[in-house]
């Protein structure tokens, strides 16, 4: 195990890497076609001739709730009739499957949008709903890296990523060059909606231009809501939205966060469960446990889904089953369901929720108010994958595939241990 010194990392409970070897650094994304994902389907739900249009979305360098507010206003239809199955990264090229209710496929003949191509594939009975896929595909090139023993370091890296690193939610999932979305999702459930909408458009991060950033602090410090939206760029839709809103319906803050697209409105609040979940996988590496070696009471998520708890008379049999692949440790993410706490890592859930002093009361208000279901889920605390390597003079090009829910940006972080602001 190798300690992280980035700051934004451990905002962010980011806070080991599981090799011990030197990162290889180097820049992501210097391109779209250095990182490009492709969904990996599952069989179409709900069979054939229904009323969803499924369409494959390859986009380049777009953001998804941008892209499918656009696609929708070329439809003139409301974006809550598009469905997809996941969130992709924004800088890069990506292929992804989504649905289109009551669409057909001359209309989506007729829509332009720069770096958008839109190809029907079928009609079916089911709209696409998150988590209605197996997987993601990779191919990510990393330039530049440090060419000092670099072979042998990837060889390292590659082999701790087969046996296992932390399953951490990457940055993206916080917001990639200002990571405030799981700070408004705390908000949210607090229900402090002013903070929260404050947060959201007036808490300013380096990695911005300053013009924004100065925007952003005058707005947070004096709440001036004309004045933002004259400052604003056109392209912050989102805030301006809020602020519309806001300039005419006073002080209706909870009105104000309920403008934006609501699998985004969702974001916030699952962002924070991430952050708790890193927060808490950090913290069993503090106290010196394994990823993969199993303690009493640690908890068990089998691939079916299935849990269990480690005890003194099944450890050894459990042992087998995670080195066979058919089981991993895992962390319960909190949610409206109470669980009763047993481990290790559920007491330390427990004392970080009254830390920030969260209930799970207030999780169900907020699945009211967001109109998503925050149930809490087991997330297995290893990611393992195999990975296939090729150097190119001072590049490194890998190829693997995760499940859903794993980022490829963790295992690219175990790779080049380099500022996140090099991943972004």
């Amino acid at each position: 195990m190798k300690q992280s010194t980035y700051p934004l990392e451990l905002l962010l409970g980011m806070k080991y890497y599981a090799s011990d070897a030197e990162g290889i650094g180097g820049k992501l994304r210097s391109g779209a076609e250095d990182f490009m994902v492709e969904e990996i389907p599952l069989p179409e739900k709900g069979g054939t001739g229904g009323p969803y249009l499924i369409c494959m979305l390859t986009k380049t360098n777009w953001e998804l709730q941008h892209a499918i507010k656009e696609i929708a206003k070329r439809l003139g239809i409301s974006h809550r009739r598009i469905g997809w199955a996941g969130t992709k990264d924004r800088n890069a090229i990506t292929r992804q499957r989504i649905s289109l209710y009551n669409v057909t496929a001359e209309q989506v003949a007729e829509i332009w949008l720069k770096d958008i191509i839109l190809e029907p594939l079928g009609q079916v009975n089911e709209a696409l709903s998150l988590g209605d896929l197996k997987g993601n595909r990779f191919d990510i090139l990393i330039r530049d890296t440090d060419p000092s023993d670099r072979e042998t370091r990837v060889r390292t890296i590659t082999d701790t990523v087969c046996q296992g690193i932390p399953n951490y939610f990457g940055i993206q999932r916080f917001g990639a060059t200002r990571p405030v979305t799981h700070l408004v999702g705390e908000w949210i459930l607090k229900r402090d909606f002013e903070q929260a909408v404050v947060t959201y458009i007036g808490k300013e991060f380096p990695g911005e231009p300053e013009n924004v950033r100065i925007i952003r602090t005058a707005f947070s410090k004096n709440r001036d809501i004309r004045a933002a939206l004259h400052d604003l760029p056109p392209q912050m839709s989102y805030e301006r939205a809020m602020l519309h809103y806001l300039y005419t319906h006073p002080e209706d803050y909870s009105g104000a966060l309920l403008e934006l697209p609501p699998k985004l409105l969702s974001m916030f609040v699952s962002a924070f469960q991430s952050y708790l979940f890193n927060s808490v996988l950090s913290q069993r590496l503090d106290d010196g446990h394994s990823l993969n070696e199993p303690r009493v009471g640690d908890r068990l998520i089998f691939a079916n889904g299935r849990t269990d708890t480690v005890t003194t008379t099944n450890s050894n049999a459990v042992s087998l089953h995670i080195r066979r692949g058919r089981c991993t440790i895992a962390l319960f993410m909190p949610g409206k369901d109470q669980i009763e706490l047993k481990s290790e890592g559920d007491l330390a859930m427990g004392a970080l929720l009254d830390k920030y002093d969260i209930t799970a009361d207030d999780f169900r208000h907020a699945s009211t108010f967001v109109h998503t279901k925050f149930d809490g889920a087991w997330r297995p605390i290893v990611l393992k994958t195999a990975i296939e390597s090729q150097l190119d003079n001072n590049d490194v090009r890998l190829k693997f595939s995760l499940p859903p829910g794993h980022y490829a940006t963790t295992v690219c972080r175990e790779y080049m241990k380099a500022d996140p602001v090099t991943m972004i």
